[in-house]
């Protein structure tokens, strides 16, 4: 009977953990910016780092296309087909529908038949070089969770630069080159994501994986998000600390994939032939029939919804910050300074939550929490305000909140908050000696009452 149990046990553990496999947590934690907990003070909030949820971002871009006239159709004009390029009766017309290929055919529904696609004129000015470049603005800071795909209608393009913008368009920064030949035309040795390490993740790299003749089958362009990742937590993503404590410690990791627009910078049509065909220049064109790109808002770890207003992103902040990426504390809520949410540790982070200012104390604001039962909290006076709590009103620097009426503080700190220190008061100051016996003990202190809350929760 046990085993037979033990066996159904087992093969359902089997069954889970085989579809698990298929739902990698790459960004499944931090859905979360708070719970509900019980401690000796009662019922309270646990703050814990949060982020929205990755979506198709497409849906609130906003493309420029420059030159602003590089759409084909206006005036009409003939085009050769895309499998024949010697077939050269196809029409672009922008005003009639069914000929038309304005900019929004690159991310409207795929799937119907015939398919819908962007389309730019043909290269009827050569030698002149036919550049296009295409700008998705988000007009709010996202964080790239998935690989940009790109598909092309016509042939991919000989030469193009994938570029990124962390400043609204103001700065470009080119994230990867594509070219049939990497050497002739950027001077660069050809390279694939495969051949970088964790050390040289952040190299540009120029690659001649998706850049081949006129008369491929293979019409997609990757930007490798996930290959990336992949470096630190694993082939199935499945090693997500690693990652997450990478990205946690090095800004410039964490920046990479950070993005406020990006640029698709197409200089050279698919020609197919190291000459281009001067009697037949309608062969040569840029169409593109879908952008995916798959991110979040970036809320630095202080949200978990993002919404849409007025055509633009915005983070509904939690843990008493504001901002478009909740970068800054409320008003009355900056007795520390601003920090971002941290991933670790693994899996509820750290909130890192603005409280309140020093000077707001005596007439605080309303916090959202639920309050203890005063009863039993043996404050002398039950309808004064609480001096400390261990949600907004920390005491600092390793000190412990007594009856929420006031802090113990370290030997070398002071203030209601032990948010000073007590050589700051005498005449010759802080010297590099009490400064290094505050530092010395304050971490020890914090790390004893960190340890004592922690044990409320075991069971």
């Amino acid at each position: 009977m046990y085993l037979s149990r033990f066996l159904s046990l087992h093969a359902l553990w089997v069954t889970v953990s085989s579809v698990m496999q298929h739902y990698p947590s790459v960004w499944g934690h931090y859905d979360v910016c708070k719970t509900q907990i019980y401690t000796e003070e009662g019922k309270v909030w646990d703050y814990m780092a949060c982020q929205p949820e990755a979506r198709d971002m497409i849906k609130y871009v906003k493309v420029t296309l420059d030159p602003p006239d590089i759409t084909c159709g206006d005036p009409p004009e003939t085009f050769c087909a895309m499998g024949n390029p010697y077939m050269c009766n196809n029409e672009c017309d922008a005003s009639t529908q069914e000929l038309a290929h304005p900019p929004e055919l690159m991310f409207d529904l795929e799937g119907r038949h015939p398919s819908t696609f962007w389309q730019s004129t043909t290269w009827k000015d050569y030698p002149k070089p036919l550049h296009v470049n295409i700008t998705l603005s988000w007009n709010k800071t996202i964080e790239l969770t998935d690989n940009l795909v790109i598909t092309f209608e016509s042939a991919r393009p000989d030469q193009m630069i994938l570029e990124k913008s962390l400043d609204y368009g103001r700065t470009w920064q080119p994230y990867q080159y594509y070219a049939t030949d990497c050497l002739d035309a950027f001077h660069m040795d050809p390279k694939s994501v495969k051949d970088l390490s964790q050390h040289t993740v952040l190299e540009i790299i120029c690659t001649e994986e998706y850049s081949t003749g006129y008369m491929t089958n293979s019409k997609i362009i990757h930007f490798e998000i996930k290959d990336r990742f992949a470096f630190f937590a694993g082939p199935r993503l499945h090693n997500m600390a690693s990652l997450y404590g990478q990205l946690d410690t090095t800004k410039k990791l964490r920046d990479f994939f950070t993005i406020t627009d990006l640029r698709l910078r197409l200089l050279r049509p698919a020609t197919g032939e190291i000459y281009v065909d001067e009697q037949h220049l309608a062969r040569y064109f840029y169409a593109i029939s879908d952008i995916r790109v798959y991110g979040r808002c970036k809320c630095n770890l202080h949200a978990t919804s993002c919404k849409e207003e007025n055509k633009k992103l915005f983070c509904e902040c939690e843990h008493n910050t504001t901002g478009p990426d909740c970068g800054k504390c409320k008003k009355n809520y900056q007795g520390q300074p601003w920090s971002p949410g941290s991933y670790l540790p693994i899996p509820k982070g750290t909130a890192n939550i603005c409280i309140p200012s020093i000077s707001s104390i005596g007439n605080p604001p309303k916090f959202d929490r639920i309050w203890p039962n005063i009863s039993s909290l043996e404050v002398s006076k039950p309808n004064q305000e609480n001096v400390c709590d261990n949600e907004l009103l920390h005491c600092q620097n390793g000190g412990t909140c007594i009856n929420n009426v006031r802090c113990q503080c370290p030997p070398a700190y002071t203030g209601i908050l032990c948010e000073k220190l007590k050589c700051e008061r005498d005449p010759g100051g802080c010297n590099q000696n009490s400064a290094q016996r505050a530092i010395s003990h304050g971490p020890l202190l914090l790390l004893t009452a960190l340890l004592g809350v922690t044990g409320l929760f075991i069971f």
